[in-house]
């Protein structure tokens, strides 16, 4: 189909189709077989949301060898979860809070799987029917919360505007091969990361196929699918991590691109 995003003005949430840079309103079920205006729309006053609004993120972590690697851990035999608090999620060019007292808040660009269709107990085979397509995710960190406070990741992975997605949900008619797409991260112009999905450990249509075992994935529900290495944890000799008044851009090929600021949290 094309590019979709979610959009605002005023009090207005509205999904459209993005063509060449002009934005045409989606009438209908995204989902399902939507029509469009022919006409399109003036984007003064328009706010990019999040592409989908999920009921829940499911994160998937080291999933790329090169970042086990980097943070010193084994590549997993079976895939490492966790959750991401629907609260975290913000827009792609929304600011990024560092939560109080955080002196480790880290970056992660990772590549979102968007379900379309209710899965449960699927094969790997026919595991790419339910998908509805792919977008960009920042799936930003906080080491300290995440590591050194138990064993549960989501402390560390939850804050509030730790989940930014989008621009846009890019169907998957548009990507020939999801595991061979290149992507990027930069903070104030310095590349950090800089890797291809064709190193994930475990591709995206066995995720979804395992993911459907040990629960129903619904319409709209994302998978953020793990990071390559470059993470801030990761940088010799010492590590580097976000502090307020920094740019973080990143994206992936074919996705489109984020641009998020980071800003004291409130």
């Amino acid at each position: 189909m094309a590019a979709i995003g979610r959009f605002q003005k005023g009090d207005e949430i509205f999904h459209a189709k993005v063509v060449d840079g002009e934005v045409f309103r989606l009438y209908g079920d995204v989902f399902g077989s939507p029509s469009f205006d022919k006409k399109p729309m003036k984007l003064k006053g328009v706010r990019t949301l999040t592409p989908v609004a999920p009921t829940k993120i499911i994160a998937v972590g080291l999933n790329y060898a090169d970042h086990a690697a980097e943070s010193n851990l084994p590549v997993p035999t079976e895939p490492v979860l966790f959750g991401k608090w629907t609260s975290a999620i913000c827009g792609p060019n929304d600011d990024v809070e560092i939560p109080r007292n955080s002196k480790k808040t880290d970056w992660e660009v990772e590549l979102g799987v968007v379900i379309g269709k209710e899965a449960k107990y699927v094969s790997e085979a026919d595991a790419l029917d339910y998908v509805a397509g792919y977008c960009v995710i920042n799936d930003v960190s906080e080491r300290e919360w995440q590591l050194e406070h138990g064993t549960q990741w989501d402390k560390g992975k939850g804050f509030d505007t730790f989940g930014p997605i989008g621009p846009w949900l890019v169907t998957k008619d548009e990507i020939a091969d999801p595991q061979q797409l290149s992507m990027w991260l930069e903070v104030d112009g310095h590349r950090y990361q800089n890797g291809s999905t064709k190193t994930m450990v475990f591709g995206v249509a066995e995720l979804v196929s395992y993911l459907s075992k040990v629960m129903s994935l619904q319409p709209g529900d994302v998978i953020s699918t793990g990071t390559p290495p470059g993470v801030g944890m990761g940088v010799k000799p010492a590590p580097v991590y976000l502090k307020v008044g920094q740019t973080m851009r990143l994206g992936i090929q074919g996705l489109g691109e984020q641009q998020q600021r980071t800003v004291d949290a409130k």
